[in-house]
């Protein structure tokens, strides 16, 4: 446990936090003073580390820009969802020629209209291991039930001509318990339609960076960060932590 482990670190006087055992010390004051990049081995004492909580630490990363951004929370994911069951969906766009559409009624007040889009291969349904699956109108508990019994889910929403994808501030992807995001400044959302190539395959795969290249989407990364801030004698020393 990393918490823990630091919390060890504070509480000793000193703690070895590089290794290089064929280096000999260095004293904090002579690496701020030095060109990087070099290789040290340090002793000091761990002052501050931040986030104080580790979940905190995850972040999400685009690589093409170069951004961080937060993980946006289960709030924000249930409000854009709400947002586009306002509209119903389109019967226009059901049961095209690489999808089964299934469509029905809310029996609650709010009387939800719920449409959910099975991607087929070689007009065939596939098992729910193996299946797609887009969702219109449902809610975040529907929609965790349903990443849990089949392969993919996309949550969409109907336009004129077209599914497409829901504000990127949502994830574009659910795949068993993990949220796959795309980066709002570097992606340009395509319609769904050109899933369709994916689902032509002989065995579709449906992984998540071939599903975000036919959608136009710069597929964000979980990253983990943290910022320690390192003490001796001689003088202090920030050191980040950023791995995938």
């Amino acid at each position: 446990d990393l918490e823990l482990h630091l919390q060890r670190c504070q509480q000793l006087s000193v703690t070895v936090l590089t290794d290089h055992q064929d280096l000999s010390n260095t004293e904090l004051k002579t690496i701020t003073n030095s060109p990087a990049p070099q290789q040290y081995r340090i002793r000091a004492k761990l002052r501050t580390y931040k986030p104080q909580k580790l979940h905190q630490s995850v972040k999400l990363h685009c690589s093409k820009c170069n951004s961080l951004q937060e993980v946006p929370d289960r709030d924000d994911f249930d409000f854009i969802l709400h947002n586009s069951a306002t509209t119903a969906p389109n019967p226009e766009l059901h049961n095209a020629s690489w999808y089964e559409s299934v469509t029905w009624t809310t029996q609650d007040q709010k009387k939800r209209e719920i449409a959910i889009h099975f991607v087929k291969r070689d007009e065939m349904l596939q098992n729910p291991e193996d299946t797609l699956l887009m969702i219109e109108g449902g809610t975040l508990k529907e929609i965790w039930k349903l990443a849990k019994r089949f392969k993919c889910v996309i949550p969409v929403r109907s336009t004129e001509d077209d599914l497409e994808l829901l504000d990127l501030s949502a994830p574009f992807l659910l795949q068993g318990n993990v949220k796959y995001y795309g980066c709002k400044k570097c992606s340009t959302p395509k319609p769904m339609k050109n899933l369709s190539s994916i689902a032509a395959e002989q065995q579709p795969s449906w992984e998540p960076t071939e599903i975000a290249q036919v959608l136009g989407i710069e597929l964000l990364q979980y990253v983990f960060i943290m910022k320690f801030t390192l003490v001796d004698e001689t003088g202090a020393l920030n050191a980040y932590l950023f791995d995938y």
